[in-house]
Order: C-alpha cells, then structure tokens, then sequence
C-alpha cells in the first residue's frame, strides 16, 4: 500500500484532521502535555490511596507502616508528587500482596 499526500484518495479517512494539526500551536501542545501530566498525576494519587484504604489504615498509619514521612503519603495522595523507585515498588507489591508485603515490613 502506498498513501501519497498529494492523492487524497490514498488517504484514510479519519485518521487525523491535517488542517487542525496544521493549526496547532507549541503553545497547544504545550498545554495538553501539562493537562497529561496532571492527569497522570490524579491516577498515581487514586491508586495510593486505594492501596491505603484497601489495607484500612488511616495516613498516618500507612505512614507509619511503610516508614515514610505522613507528608510524603498526602503528597502522594494530593497528586502533588509521586512515588518512585523503590516506594512505586512497594506500593505495587501492596497493591498485589498486602499480608506479605506488610509482613516482610515488620
């Protein structure tokens, strides 16, 4: 197959609109990486705080239990910062196995 630019007919119907690409601006693109990011940010912050509340333990207790500062958890779950590196790790084998996980803890 073959798709010529210059051929309409080689083109698939629907695929973009060339006109509203073409009409995009850096400050367009701009914004909806910023609203990406700060979608992605809210569904880091659900999933903390599912982990939590599936466990029953209240910030403070999560906290605690996970030996990270409480600041850090409403962060988390404020989607104002979130979990990396080993923390993204743990929450993860929480999330999946909370009874080992929180044995291997204590």
């Amino acid at each position: 197959m073959r798709i010529d630019p210059e051929v309409p007919e080689s083109l698939n119907v629907g695929r973009i609109d060339p006109e509203r690409v073409d009409a995009t601006t850096e400050a367009d693109i701009a914004r909806q990486a910023a609203a990406d990011e700060a979608e992605a940010m809210q569904d880091v912050a659900r999933f903390v705080r599912r982990v939590r509340l599936r466990l029953g333990l209240s910030q403070a207790e999560f906290a605690e239990r996970i030996n990270v500062p409480l600041d850090t958890i409403r962060n988390w779950e404020q989607g104002k910062r979130r979990p990396t590196g080993a923390a993204k790790a743990l929450l993860k084998v929480l999330d999946k196995a909370p009874e080992a996980a929180l044995a291997a803890l204590h």
